[in-house]
């Protein structure tokens, strides 16, 4: 709740009607628990995010309804912005960076650029600017959240799948999977999903909420691959694209 409360504050949302997060919105499957999350986690702060009203439409940046809309299962209720920046790897890059944000770990806010440039936001808010990957002092020191979000947006602009799978820890077990994880793909323009909750069954079955953006930026969606569907396994690849993507050989973990 003061997550929540921290977040319309700063306009973070750009709606609130009620908490409707992943723990409310989606019903765990017959036989399956949720799994654990630690409290103050990644993943705990992924289960909790608020969501759209059911049956919005997933949007792009210039508010037409996306492409993908087809494959939404629900629409995280965060801003997408006013441009064609937080694509594919962004909407993962804005989550991990928004939580460590809310939870004032400024020094863990870093992306790399594809070109291996290291983009932390404690230079970025203590006035250094991005000239030829080097920094350069030409503000003054400012932690606000609008001064947060041009961090954000400079990263959109130069990182991408190629340098996030980099950064990435590969996850030997996939019996590990956890909310927070990520299926990724490094290319040009590759792609990734983000693990949002997990629930498992007596024999250690997983099964998965996934998130993503797209091309063109668009609204935070977490997909289904049919009508209500929307628990995914790493046995069964779905006909959405880069469904292929969701198996252990893509993933990865931040962690």
């Amino acid at each position: 709740m003061r997550f929540i409360l921290a977040a319309l504050s700063l306009g973070l949302f750009s709606s609130f009607i009620a908490p409707d997060n992943m723990l409310t919105r989606f019903k765990t499957p017959v036989g399956y628990t949720r799994q654990k999350v630690a409290p103050g986690s990644f993943g705990e702060w992924l289960q909790k995010l608020p969501l759209k009203p059911v049956g919005s439409h997933t949007k792009t940046y210039t508010g037409a309804i996306a492409n993908t809309d087809i494959e939404t299962a629900a629409v995280v209720d965060i801003s997408v912005g006013k441009q064609d920046l937080q694509q594919g790897a962004d909407a993962v890059m804005r989550l991990r960076g928004e939580y460590l944000y809310q939870a004032k770990r400024y020094n863990e806010i870093s992306f790399n650029f594809v070109s291996g440039f290291k983009c932390d936001y404690i230079h970025y808010a203590n006035g250094y600017r991005y000239r030829n990957d080097h920094w350069v002092l030409q503000a003054k020191k400012d932690y606000s959240y609008p001064t947060f979000m041009r961090y954000m947006e400079l990263v959109f602009s130069y990182a991408g799948t190629l340098s996030l799978e980099k950064e990435l820890h590969k996850v030997t077990d996939p019996n590990e999977l956890k909310a927070g994880d990520v299926f990724i793909h490094g290319g040009s323009p590759g792609h990734c999903f983000i693990v949002m909750d997990v629930v498992e069954n007596s024999q250690h079955k997983k099964q998965f909420l996934l998130a993503q953006s797209f091309m063109p930026a668009q609204n935070i969606q977490v997909l289904q691959y049919d009508q209500g569907q929307c628990w995914f396994t790493m046995d069964k690849i779905t006909n959405i694209w880069y469904g292929d993507l969701v198996t252990k050989q893509y993933l990865r973990t931040f962690d």
